[in-house]
């Protein structure tokens, strides 16, 4: 964390400058496509629920395709582009979103919304996961049977900028605290495993020798 503050100290000695999302860079809404599209390879998608389920901070390969023929007709993220889910379940878990990092363009469904910008891709992720976004996501989205976001309010909420170098620090940080964090819920996971398969060894008692005992008295 050291290094972040001697950063931010030697270049933002005024502090950091904080900026609307519009300002950093524009919106584009994506357009729909149906499961009756998908086909077993050609041109990448990323379906707004999929980002709910199947997607974490950052992403390089997709889970479904569409013909190469549609291309013309539906909207691409880029490689580094955020990929937003403008439409969820409730205000809580809406406008979660996707660093792009593959080389491919990926088509986005219309209820995502792509975030071309001049952050760093990885750190722009990270924002949308902040208390300071989440409050002033819930002030901004609409719910009636779904909680959405529109563009223009996500283009009105204010971001730390720092300068690059601040950005990839906080990346680098983050990403190894991420990594820690999946390599203890792995070891978790195999101490519950370990503990399961102790517990039914330890009790799964010879139940052929206890009715033996018994038709013999007890001896």
């Amino acid at each position: 964390m050291s290094q972040v503050h001697d950063l931010i100290a030697t270049m933002c000695p005024d502090g950091v400058e904080h900026r609307p999302l519009g300002e950093l860079g524009e919106f584009i809404r994506g357009r729909r496509f149906t499961k009756s599209d998908y086909v077993d390879a050609g041109l990448g998608t990323i379906h707004y629920g999929e980002i709910y389920t199947d997607y974490g901070t950052t992403a390089s390969s997709v889970h479904r395709f569409v013909s190469p023929e549609l291309k013309g007709s539906l909207r691409l993220a880029r490689q580094g582009d955020l990929i937003i889910a403008a439409t969820g379940e409730n205000v809580e878990d809406v406008c979660k979103a996707v660093a792009w990092l593959g080389e491919d363009e990926v088509a986005v469904h219309d209820d995502c919304y792509i975030f071309r910008h001049s952050l760093d891709p990885t750190f722009a992720a990270y924002i949308f996961q902040t208390p300071a976004f989440r409050e002033q996501k819930v002030r901004l989205a609409s719910e009636s049977k779904l909680a959405r976001v529109s563009g223009a309010n996500l283009a009105r909420i204010v971001v730390p900028a720092p300068p690059r170098a601040v950005q990839v620090e906080i990346v680098r940080i983050l990403n190894a605290f991420g990594a820690l964090q999946a390599e203890l819920e792995a070891e978790l996971r195999a101490r519950r495993e370990q503990f399961v398969h102790y517990r039914d060894s330890l009790f799964a008692f010879d139940s052929s020798l206890s009715l033996s005992r018994r038709a013999s008295g007890g001896k």
